[in-house]
């Protein structure tokens, strides 16, 4: 293993993943045990420290922000319209601090204090003692850093995707919200669209029969944000010059793990990962960028293309893929497949068994009497809001009535351990020849507590 595969690991790397060799015809050649290398995972199952199905305390939440750019910026628009308090505001640059600032006093709310002093003014923010709930919309390097704190400072913790990059952070997510008893949340957005909760509803009513496999994804041409030089462009090009997997899993992910019921009597077993060549980046930046531009002196390392199969502990199987860095279009796949039918999206079809048309494809309209509630009482205002077709504000609406009903999250932190996870375990798998390697069991054993994702089973 390099050096540099150590760094991008974090500690899990340096406390062992061990090479088992080969294990019959299959080859299985690597894999990770969690139990005996990650000392921050106790030995014991303990029920009482779980934060599985743990309720918010009933309260309407008053809200700080770290990170108001472009998705910041979207997130505070879709909580003001929910009726939201925000109270702090956060952000390295004062303008867009300011701005955001401005936005909320628009609102009719009062000012809120604004926090811009550096990189770790969100150190102040999380201290107050009059807020319950901190959203995170920063770079992926700071998501971990800025959880942890808001949680040993007794507030929930609402990160945006993914949560983590390293499995060492996955498990210090997990660790402190478990000892602090704050929740962290990842903001998944995926998991609330108009498709993905009909059909996870409809998944839960037996309508696909007992299910086989999953398949989701993130293809999204990025290459003109990539090499912007504001918002997403001053970072998110970088990575491609440190890791080669899937760098970005759990928009596809999530939605496919709530299908399937994962961490609900389902978990991830392990993960086959490949990746193609990289071009894109460079086929882009030599159409697009002068050659006195310092981005010439960069060196891409991530394969254009990253595929990856899951196993579950049950034995069904989920393909996750990846590329933001060639011309195609938006698409996250997000299919699920069983002993009566399918379902694959972008463009949104069905077909079950016997269905009227053949072997042809059939559309969703029909089951809009599994329209999700969520949808049915406030997709009319999500819609005009936009924010990805509406599920911005479904989700942050959904986070708050949690809060203010005084009810578990829909999603914790073991849901943003468990779908952050195949970013770093893929890379693995990519630098060991594609060999499988082992997902840690984040809820140490009790994903079993629960059988079915809330958002499906909300009434």
């Amino acid at each position: 293993m390099t050096d540099e595969m150590k760094d991008m690991l974090g500690d899990v790397s340096r406390r062992g993943f061990i090479r088992l060799g080969t294990m019959g015809a299959a080859g299985l050649g690597l894999s990770y045990s969690a139990k005996a290398e990650n000392k921050s995972e106790p030995e014991k199952k303990d029920l009482k420290t779980t934060m599985i199905d743990v309720p918010f305390e009933r309260v309407n939440p008053k809200i700080g922000i770290i990170g108001v750019g472009g998705r910041g910026t979207s997130l505070l628009h879709n909580l003001l319209a929910a009726d939201a308090q925000i109270i702090a505001i956060c952000d390295v640059v004062q303008e867009k601090a300011a701005h955001a600032q401005s936005l909320v006093e628009k609102a009719g709310q009062k000012t809120p204090t604004l926090y811009t002093s550096g990189d770790h003014a969100f150190e102040s923010l999380v201290a107050r003692d009059d807020l319950n709930l901190v959203i995170i919309a920063t770079p992926w390097k700071w998501h971990v850093e800025m959880a942890v704190a808001t949680m040993k400072h007794g507030k929930h913790a609402a990160v945006e995707v993914p949560a983590a990059t390293t499995i060492d952070d996955c498990w210090k997510l997990v660790n402190t919200s478990e000892q602090t008893r704050r929740h962290c949340m990842m903001l998944e957005n995926c998991c609330y669209g108009y498709n993905e909760t009909l059909i996870l509803r409809m998944v839960h009513a037996g309508m696909f029969g007992d299910l086989l496999y999953g398949e989701g994804a993130y293809i999204h041409d990025l290459r003109e944000e990539l090499f912007s030089n504001q918002g997403e462009g001053l970072w998110r090009r970088a990575i491609h010059t440190e890791r080669d997997g899937n760098l970005y899993p759990t928009h596809g992910l999530g939605p496919v793990a709530n299908y399937l019921s994962i961490q609900r009597g389902d978990r991830f077993d392990y993960i086959v990962s490949m990746s193609t060549p990289q071009r894109g980046l460079e086929a882009y930046r030599k159409a697009h960028v002068s050659q006195s531009d310092p981005k010439w002196a960069e060196h891409y390392v991530t394969g254009d293309m990253n595929t990856s199969l899951i196993k579950t502990s049950k034995g069904l199987t989920i393909t996750v893929k990846h590329d933001v860095s060639n011309p195609h279009p938006y698409d996250r796949i997000n299919t699920i497949a069983g002993t009566k039918g399918v379902f694959a999206d972008y463009p949104p079809r069905i077909y079950f068994d016997g269905q009227p048309g053949g072997e042809a494809w059939g559309s969703i309209d029909p089951y809009k009497q599994y329209q999700h509630p969520l949808w049915r009482e406030e997709g009319e205002i999500a819609q005009k809001l936009g924010g990805h077709g509406g599920m911005d504000y479904i989700m942050l609406y959904r986070l708050l009535q949690c809060m203010r009903e005084g009810i578990a999250p829909d999603m914790d932190v073991y849901d943003a351990a468990a779908w952050s996870a195949p970013g770093p375990l893929s890379r693995l798998s990519v630098e060991q020849g594609s060999a499988p390697v082992k997902f840690p069991d984040f809820t140490r054993g009790n994903w079993q507590q629960r059988q079915a994702s809330s958002i499906a089973t909300q009434a």
